[in-house]
């Protein structure tokens, strides 16, 4: 007999043998309809396993992450083999699971696919589906799939198997299909009822530009055609929101190809929008006792030696700049952190004067693949509202729910109120990737689940995600469309106090090495921005949005009274302006529409001669004929609904 642990806790026995679906059994008949993998010990396994040890055990279904992801991995084996059948001799290489959905990576050779191809190969694909084909996962030795993928010259599959070690081999059957794969699968094909090909795109192997070009084919599917349905239908309000599309309308920023890929430029009213955002985040900086601080754009290399980030990231960064000095070389700055850390440098602190908190809109710059870019949420160039704080081991904890405070103020000031925070920690089986001692990782990784613990926050530990200097806690939003995506960003650090030989001098008279909190609530400028955009539609926060309203006269004779009502209301702070061109109101008011100001102020003889202004609010709402001062108390109420004052 064995004994299997489950996530409650419950410790239950059976033989040796035995499959997490036949656990699945044990619990529930429901239950184990809907499981579809599961993970034993940590390992991701098939429904249908033998368990041979005692061990944890995790059963996965559709709602979870982990079952999303063995059903859309499943689902690119399906796609592949639909692909093979209908265009003979080509050579596939990963299909993995993604967020939504899953892609496969195709060496087309002489076939082409495109988007009329794709009903085709939907139409195939559920075919197979319908079919309900076991998944068979089975082992392979090293030598045989060699020669499998040899003979039939797919140097991809070969090039990834001789970087395997013999006995780890394995490879998944179903119907006529076989493939190299790790693992990871629903128990049959049947469970998969829809399935669409959503588009395809160039990608290198092995994402590197130096490689063969390959046709990635991207796709999603769902156990149910209603879910397909309703994900289509939130695709299409997505390409409606889609920040590209109205920052062109709203005209907040735009691309150049002379002066370069992934490097935004701001326009006035785009820029009026980052300054606000600034302000609203020094303000409350303020009041929690940061200092703002200026870097440079460059750095030595030295500098980025020093700090580790050469060495995990100098291959992906754009290239050292190199001076008339021999052996001096800079780097565009890639990180703000270190910069930082010199500041801190620059002069010895005692205990008394901690903590220090350091911050900065800083530019960094990383070199981004062309493929990779996108928009705003991936650029070559963007600012971090950065900052660093510096303190002691015993003001860690403080510290850390101080910051947890401010990203929850930035979070609901913005209208982001469903979120779940995650706590990435290291991979315990990948070493290699982190620097630092296992101590300060331990003492790291308990600071952050203690304080998340201590807030009330909604958390799930994810391993594998840290820094690859420390973890963290990010903040994963969804938006108005239900989409996840991670904003805000906290990190405890005692590997860059340690590289940079930082200290302070304690009540002992000795010298201490500080705890460095890195902090970014926004993350990015740009992808805040444009995720923002995403979220609202265009229709911004009334304390954010560039123009809160225009007025707009009915004819040239009473343009007068529109610059007088203009000016009563920049004296209260409402943002402004006039629509004085020889238009219809009704295509003025059109025109405001689509660009999603807030209030349409209509001004003409009656308003004039009763000193008030006619307000029709974006959407359609008429407010009626008001006074310009209960005007002002409107706004002013609904910023201040939204817009709370931070208390530190």
């Amino acid at each position: 007999m064995i004994a299997i642990t489950l996530p409650d806790g419950t410790v239950k026995e059976f033989a040796k043998g035995s499959t997490p679906m036949d656990v699945a059994n044990s619990i529930s008949a429901g239950l184990a309809r809907n499981v579809i993998s599961a993970k034993f010990n940590d390992t991701v396994v098939e429904s249908v396993t033998p368990l041979n040890e005692n061990g944890n055990l995790i059963l996965y279904t559709w709602n979870d992450k982990e079952g999303k992801k063995a059903f859309w991995h499943s689902t690119s084996h399906i796609v592949a083999q639909a692909l093979e059948e209908r265009y003979p001799g080509i050579k596939l290489t990963i299909g993995p699971a993604i967020d939504n959905g899953f892609y496969y990576d195709v060496d087309f050779g002489e076939h082409t696919f495109s988007e009329k191809d794709f009903p085709e190969i939907e139409k195939r694909a559920l075919e197979i589906a319908r079919g309900k084909h076991d998944f068979k996962l089975h082992a392979v030795s090293k030598a045989d799939a060699l020669s499998l993928y040899k003979e039939q010259g797919n140097e991809f599959k070969v090039e990834l198997i001789e970087n395997l070690e013999d006995g780890t081999i394995t490879f998944c059957d179903h119907d006529t299909f076989t493939d190299l794969c790790r693992g990871g699968h629903i128990p049959n094909t049947g469970i998969v009822k829809a399935i669409k090909i959503l588009n395809v795109a160039g990608a290198y192997w092995r994402g590197d530009e130096n490689k063969p070009q390959l046709t990635r084919v991207y796709g999603i599917s769902f156990p149910k055609q209603k879910e397909l349905t309703e994900y289509l239908e939130m695709l299409e309000e997505a390409k409606k929101r889609d920040h590209r599309k109205l920052g062109k309308e709203l005209e907040l920023f735009t691309f150049s190809q002379k002066v370069g890929q992934g490097l935004p430029l701001w326009l006035p009213k785009g820029a009026a929008l980052r300054e606000r955002l600034e302000h609203f985040l020094k303000k409350a900086q303020k009041k929690a006792g940061y200092e703002m601080v200026v870097t440079p754009h460059i750095g030595s290399k030295e500098l980025y030696v020093t700090s580790g980030h050469y060495e995990k990231y100098g291959a992906d960064s754009f290239q050292p700049i190199r001076t008339p000095k021999e052996n001096e070389e800079f780097l565009l700055k890639p990180m703000n952190c270190p910069h930082h850390c010199e500041i801190y440098n620059a002069r010895p602190f005692s205990y008394r004067e901690l903590p220090k908190r350091y911050a900065e809109f800083g530019t960094v710059y990383r070199y981004e693949q062309s493929g990779e870019l996108h928009g705003l949420t991936r650029v070559r160039g963007f600012t971090q509202d950065d900052a660093h704080i510096f303190c002691t081991p015993e003001q860690l904890d403080q510290e850390f729910k101080n910051v947890i405070d401010l990203s929850l103020y930035v979070l609901g000031s913005l209208g982001f109120d469903n979120f779940t925070a995650q706590v990435s920690i290291r991979d315990l089986d990948t070493p290699e990737k982190y620097i630092g001692s296992v101590d300060n990782w331990e003492k790291a990784e308990n600071a952050i689940i203690n304080a998340a613990t201590e807030k009330g926050l909604d958390f799930v530990i994810e391993k594998g995600e840290a820094a690859f200097y420390g973890p963290k806690l990010d903040f994963m939003v969804k938006d108005a469309l239900g989409r996840q995506w991670q904003l805000g960003t906290i990190q405890v650090d005692y590997n860059l106090p340690e590289r940079f030989d930082l200290t302070y001098k304690g009540s002992d008279n000795e010298l201490h090495r500080p705890v460095m909190i890195h902090r970014a609530p926004f993350g990015s400028m740009e992808r805040f921005i444009a995720l923002l955009l995403e979220h609202t539609g265009g229709n911004f926060p009334l304390w954010l949005i560039p123009e809160q309203a225009i007025v707009l006269p009915v004819s040239e004779k009473h343009e007068i009274y529109a610059e007088k009502v203009l000016s009563s209301l920049e004296n209260n702070e409402i943002r402004a302006q006039i629509d004085a061109r020889s238009e219809t109101v009704g295509k003025k008011i059109r025109e405001a529409e689509m660009n999603k100001i807030p209030f349409m102020l209509i001004v003409g003889e009656n308003e004039e001669e009763a000193n008030t202004i006619s307000v029709r609010r974006h959407g359609g709402e008429d407010l009626g004929s008001i006074s310009i001062k209960k005007f002002t108390d409107l706004v002013a109420t609904e910023i201040n609904s939204t817009l709370k004052s931070f208390v530190n």
